[in-house]
Formats: C-alpha cells, structure tokens, sequence
C-alpha cells in the first residue's frame, strides 16, 4: 500500500502556489520599499544636504527662538513637534500643519533662519513608509499586508516541506545545478534561494507583523505590560501614545505604543522654570526647558519633542533608538515641567526586549553599515526568490490557465501538515479567515469539476 506522503506534498505544492500568487507581488513590494527605507541616513544625506546639514559658527540659539522664527515665517500654521540637532553639524527641525498640508520646516540653529521645507509626508522616505506599511491606502492597505505576511508564514512553511528530500532524490539541493537551463534551473534557483532565506524572510515577517494594525496591536495589546506603580500617581487620559505614530513617521517605540498619555495640570506650580508667554488659562513651560529636563535626563540625541494638544496634553519626548537600549519616552506636565513618566529599556519585558531589538534589526539600524548590507542581501534574496517562483509557474502553466496544481484524493493526508496549517491560521486570524474562504473556493471549484467528469463518464 502506498503511504501518504506524496498526497500531502501534492497538497503542499497546492497551498504553496496560492500563497505565492497572492504573496509575491506584496514580496517584491516590501523588498524595494524596504531597500528605499534600509538606506534613508544616505538618502536623506545625499537628497536635502542643504536642508540637513549646516556649518558651525558659534553658539546655537534656544529652542524657543527657532521656534519663534518658524511662527513667523509661517504665522496660520501650528507646529507640533520639535527635533533638536543631532550633532553640531545638523539643522534643527519643526513638523507643523500649514492648511492641509504637513511640512517639515529645517531651521539653522546658529543663524536662526529657515533652510527650507518639506513635505513630511510627500518625499521620498515618507511615501516610501507608507507604502510599505498601508500601500498608501490606510486601514484596508494594512490588513492587506498583514494578510501577505500572514500567508508569507504558510509560503515559507510549505516550501521547506517540498524542498525536504524525499523517494530517490536523498540529497539536499543546497545550490543551484548549473548544468541545467530553463525551467529546471530556475527552480533549482527558486529551492535553494527558498532554503537559504527561509529564516531570514520568516525573522523579515514575524517582525514586520508586530506594527501592523490588527494582530500588530492585539499583540502588543497582550504582552506590553508596565508596573501599575509607574502610573497610580499620574492623571492618565483615555489616548495611548500609539496616536504619535502614523504611516509616514514613527515617534513612539512599540513597547509604549499601547501606555496611556498622562494629563497636564494646568493648576500645578511652575517649579521655577522658564516660562513662555501666556497662552491659554496659565503660562506654558519653555521648549527650551524641555530640552534641558531631556538632556538632564540623559536622552540619547536623535529625540523629537511633541508639543501638548489642549490645556491637559503633555510634551512628550520619544527616541526611537539605534540601539534600542536607549530608547526613551518622557512625557512631561507643560506647565510645571514635571516629568509624569519616563519609560526605558529597563521598564520593557522580555517580549517588548525581544521585538524592539528584532524591529531595529529589520530595518537595519543596529550595527551600522554592517547591518544594512545584511538588509539588503536578505532583500535582494527575496526578491530573486519571488521573481524565480513567477519564473517556474510562467514556464509551466498550461496555455490560457492559471495552472494550480491538481489536488489528489487517492489517498489520505498528512494530518501532522494541516495542523500545522490550522495553527498558523488561529495564531493569525486573518489568515485563518483567508484560509476557510480559500478552502471553500477550491472544494466548491473541485466538486463541480469532479461532478463534470461523473457526468462526461456516464
């Protein structure tokens, strides 16, 4: 009696093609997007040096001045956030929303006047992002690749198990036989880059899935978890500091995406700071005093201070770090200069360790040039890998068919494969979802193509 292998790798060679037909056009996607957002030190650099970077001539001015410079070049708009200069070198930066439109506003820090602006969120980088994350559609663009990434999961899942050897082929196939041309070369291409980067794509998608919007949250809403006692002595408001992130830029790290956003006090003592000019009922700590409790505070350079939105809303002070052992967020009371809570890489659990430092891995920041080498190879090994793939089923689908492959049902399956698949589907419920769908599509699909043949053979 045959065993039941060949049956599952007939269903595993099926499974793998919808995946892949479904997950290779977001593969390339997020490989090219990645690749524009791995390199954006030396883009930034190399495409707005005369907006980045500035020649030191003495002593930099306050905060508060530049930002009285930018009012006044721009009296309609309201700025909401400040990134002071990362070296001495480097132009300060205001974020403010002129209109409709959300501009990045570079201000030399010696001669206190404006280098020019920039669309925060139509430049390359920004757009770049966006794509990556949202397909620049939003909510539906995040689910949709959240549920590529998902089913990239079952791609590299299914495609191990075919490559596994098995029957007459013993041996391993760890590089591509040269010897061969056309379609058996490329899937020798397609196997062994499938292989190699198996982990490297999986590590690429497990850390890519925790900033999506769906599971991404429900994740960090299960595991982010801080000490009570952090916040039993702070008025907090209903708004968690993921607010702070959009598609376009990251303030906040993930670990604190899901903490609350405490509350001002407009009645609390002003503790002898410098003050600005009044505004709304009681006079505001200084963006410069801000800039002194963060560097008093020892915040890695690199910071952006958001401004306080109402009388209740705080400054909030986020690096989102190289090395995620100095992150940092402030958040401080914007009439007292109080800090309300300062959270650090020794308030984060085990998880919130693990997927931070994984996140700065993904995106290339943890080691320098090193690391974004490392990025990009595993970027290039995946796309080579989805375009090989489209390569095989372009050489082998029949003429006007879309070529999926024939499903046997001689024989039973491996029961041991579709839990492994029912697994994926529950940890990742769009999956699951997608999965029930798929699988009724293609019963309904067989049962009328076997009711066909019945009806041909009588």
């Amino acid at each position: 009696m045959k065993t039941s292998t060949p049956s599952f790798y007939n269903l595993a060679w099926r499974w793998h093609f919808y995946a892949g037909l479904f997950v290779i056009p977001f593969l390339i996607m997020l490989s090219l997007t990645g690749i524009i957002y791995l390199f954006k030190p030396q883009l930034d650099d190399l495409m707005y040096a005369d907006l980045m970077q500035v020649p030191q001539a003495g002593t930099m001015v306050s905060a508060d001045q530049q930002m009285a410079t930018v009012q006044q070049a721009y009296p309609q708009a309201q700025i909401s956030k400040y990134m002071p200069p990362v070296a001495a070198d480097r132009s300060a930066m205001f974020e403010l929303a002129n209109g409709e439109q959300t501009l990045n506003v570079f201000v030399d820090p010696y001669s206190n006047t404006v280098l020019g602006t920039q669309d925060a969120h139509d430049n390359l980088q920004a757009i770049a992002r966006k794509i990556h994350g949202e397909l620049m559609i939003g909510t539906l663009g995040d689910r949709l690749v959240e549920l590529a990434a998902g089913w990239g999961i079952l791609l590299v899942i299914s495609g191990l198990y075919l490559w596994w050897p098995r029957g007459a082929n013993k041996a391993a196939l760890l590089w591509p036989r040269m010897a061969n041309s056309g379609r058996a070369f490329w899937r020798d291409v397609h196997s062994v880059l499938g292989f190699w980067g198996s982990i490297f794509l999986l590590f690429m998608l497990l850390t890519g899935m925790t900033w999506t919007g769906f599971w991404g949250a429900k994740f960090a809403g299960t595991w982010n978890h801080f000490p009570p006692a952090m916040w039993e002595e702070v008025p907090t408001s209903d708004v968690e500091a993921r607010t702070l992130n959009n598609g376009a830029v990251q303030t906040v790290a993930w670990a604190v995406e899901n903490t609350p956003m405490p509350e001002s006090d407009p009645h609390a003592a002003h503790n002898g700071h410098a003050q600005a000019p009044a505004t709304n009922a009681s006079p505001k700590v200084s963006l410069q005093a801000v800039v002194e409790t963060t560097t008093a505070h020892k915040v890695t350079p690199g910071y952006s201070v958001t401004l306080p939105k109402g009388e209740k809303g705080v400054y909030t002070v986020a690096v989102f770090a190289d090395d995620p052992r100095n992150d940092a967020t402030l958040h401080i009371d914007q009439y007292s200069g109080k800090v309300l809570a300062d959270i650090r890489w020794a308030d984060y659990g085990l998880v919130a360790r693990t997927v931070e430092t994984g996140v700065v891995l993904h995106e290339g920041k943890m080691f320098g040039l090193a690391n974004q080498l490392l990025m990009l190879a595993v970027c290039l090994m995946i796309l080579l890998s989805a375009i090989s793939g489209l390569v095989i089923w372009w050489m082998r689908r029949p003429q006007g068919r879309l070529g999926v492959p024939p499903l046997r049902h001689d024989l039973p399956r491996w029961k041991t494969g579709l839990v492994i698949m029912g697994l994926v589907g529950i940890a990742f419920p769009l999956v699951g979802g997608s999965l029930l769908l798929i699988a009724l599509i293609d019963w309904l699909i067989l049962s009328r193509m076997n009711s066909s043949t019945r009806l041909q053979a009588q």
